[in-house]
C-alpha cells in the first residue's frame, strides 16, 4: 500500500474552496479545479517506498506485472487505465465530446501521419484512447448531458422569444430528431460570429428574466444564464440549450460514453475515466473548435439522462457502467463494523471523503484522512475499517 501525493490542477474554472477544505488545507486564493490521482504522464501521483517520493508512473513501469496484475496488463496493456480525479468547479466547464476507441485510433493515426506536433493548439487526438467517464456527486452538482428530444428542445428555445433562433425552432419541430439536431447544432458552430454573438445576448437576457419566473425550464433557464455569464457571446451558449439540464445530489453518479455531448455546470464530485486526453469541443471556451471532426463524432442522439445510484455488491456500493477500464464503488464504513475485505488481483486507488479509513495488509498498516488517498497493487489483498466514507477505482475484474 502507498499514501498518495497527488497534485491539483489549477483551471480557471476550478473553486477556490471545495477542494482545499476537502484537504485540510489553506485555501491560497487560486483556482484548485482538480485532485489527479493515478499514473497520468501529466501529473502522476508519488509514493515513497522507503528511498524517497517516486511517480506512480515510474513505479509501474518498472514492474507492470506486479503493479499492475498480468491480467490488467494484458488487457489494457502496462499502463493503469483509468484517471482518478476530485473535481471542483465553480464556473462552466467548456461543453464537449469523446471519441470512441475506432475513432480514437484512425483520429491520432491521421494527425501522426500528418505530422501535427502533439502539443499544438489545434491538435485533436493526444493518444489513441477512448475517454468514458463516470461524475459522482459529493455535493449537489448541475451539469448537461446528451441532446433533449426536438420537441423539447423547440420549446425551450422558443420560450426566449428571440427572433433569430425562430428558425431553429422550426427546424426541431419538423424532425426527424437526429437530423434536425444535427443540422441546428451545426448552423449555430457556423453562423457568422458578429451575428451569433447578438443573438446569444439577447438569449442571455431572457434566461435571466425567465429564471425567475415558475414553470418547467425554471431550473433550465436560471443554469443557461450562468452559463451566459461566464461565457458572452459564445455560440456554446445556444448549443448547450439543445443538452438536458442534471442536476446531481450527493451520491448520485452519471455516465458519460463516447459522442456524448456533455458539460458540467458547478459543484464538487470525484470523476473517474479511462486514461486519455481526448477531448472534441462544442463552445464554452476559447480553445480551439474543430466543427467537422466535431460534427463527425458527436451521436445526435435524444436521451433522457441515466441518474446512477450506487447497488450493493460484495460489501461494497458499485456504480455499474458499460466499461472494463475502470469500476467506481464506494464504501459507507461505521465506527466498530465489521472489516470490509478488499479482494487483490486489480490496481485500485482508495479515496477517503468523509472521517477516517484503516488499511490493513500482511505488510503493515495506513490510516487515511479526509481527502487523503492510496494505491494498493494488483495482488496486495487488503482490509478496510473505520468511520467514514471511502471510494473505490479499480478495473472489472
Amino acid at each position: 500500500m502507498d499514501r498518495l501525493d497527488n497534485t491539483v490542477r489549477p483551471y480557471a474554472w476550478g473553486s477556490t474552496t471545495a477542494i482545499p477544505q476537502l484537504l485540510g488545507t489553506e485555501p491560497t486564493g487560486e483556482p484548485q479545479a482538480e485532485l489527479w490521482m493515478g499514473a497520468h504522464p501529466g501529473a502522476p501521483s508519488r509514493a515513497d517506498r522507503g528511498s524517497g517520493p517516486v511517480a506512480l508512473s515510474e513505479l509501474i513501469e518498472a514492474d507492470p506485472g506486479g503493479e499492475l496484475g498480468e491480467a490488467a496488463v494484458g488487457r489494457f496493456g502496462p499502463r493503469l487505465p483509468f484517471l482518478f480525479k476530485i473535481l471542483a468547479a465553480a464556473a462552466p466547464l467548456s461543453l464537449q465530446v469523446h471519441p470512441d476507441l475506432a475513432q480514437a485510433k484512425a483520429g491520432f493515426a491521421d494527425e501522426e501521419d500528418r505530422g501535427v506536433p502533439i502539443d499544438v493548439p489545434h491538435r485533436n487526438y493526444k493518444d489513441a484512447n477512448h475517454k468514458p467517464e463516470l461524475i459522482c456527486a459529493l455535493t449537489p452538482f448541475d451539469g448537461l448531458c446528451g441532446f433533449r428530444h426536438g420537441v423539447e428542445a423547440a420549446e425551450l428555445l422558443a420560450g426566449l422569444d428571440v427572433d433569430s433562433l425562430k428558425p431553429y425552432v422550426d427546424i426541431l419541430h419538423a424532425g426527424p430528431e437526429p437530423d434536425a439536431l444535427r443540422e441546428v447544432l451545426t448552423a449555430v458552430l457556423t453562423a457568422d460570429r458578429t451575428a451569433m454573438a447578438e443573438t446569444v445576448g439577447q438569449a442571455a437576457a431572457a434566461t435571466e428574466r425567465l429564471a425567475d419566473v415558475p414553470g418547467r425550464h425554471q431550473d433550465a433557464y436560471a443554469a443557461y444564464a450562468s452559463v451566459a455569464r461566464h461565457y458572452p457571446g459564445d455560440p456554446g451558449v445556444i448549443a448547450a440549450m439543445l443538452l438536458n439540464h442534471v442536476q446531481l445530489q450527493p451520491g448520485e453518479a452519471l455516465f458519460l460514453g463516447a459522442g456524448v455531448p456533455h458539460a458540467y455546470l458547478g459543484g464538487l464530485g470525484v470523476e473517474i475515466m479511462a486514461n486519455s486526453d481526448n477531448v472534441l469541443r462544442c463552445g464554452l471556451t476559447p480553445k480551439h473548435v474543430d466543427v467537422p471532426e466535431l460534427l463527425r463524432v458527436v451521436r445526435f442522439e435524444p436521451t433522457t439522462p441515466d441518474v446512477l445510484r450506487p447497488e450493493a455488491l460484495d460489501g461494497q456500493e458499485t456504480y455499474e457502467t458499460p466499461v472494463d477500464e475502470f469500476r467506481l464503488s464506494r464504501y459507507a464504513l461505521a465506527d466498530g463494523g465489521e472489516p470490509r475485505r478488499i479482494a487483490a488481483g486489480a490496481p485500485q486507488i482508495l479515496l477517503c471523503t468523509a472521517g477516517t479509513a484503516l488499511l490493513r495488509s500482511a505488510d503493515g498498516e495506513l490510516r487515511l484522512m479526509q481527502g487523503e488517498s492510496a494505491f494498493v497493487p494488483a495482488g496486495e489483498e487488503t482490509e478496510l475499517s473505520g468511520a467514514g466514507t471511502v471510494f473505490r477505482a479499480t478495473v472489472v475484474a
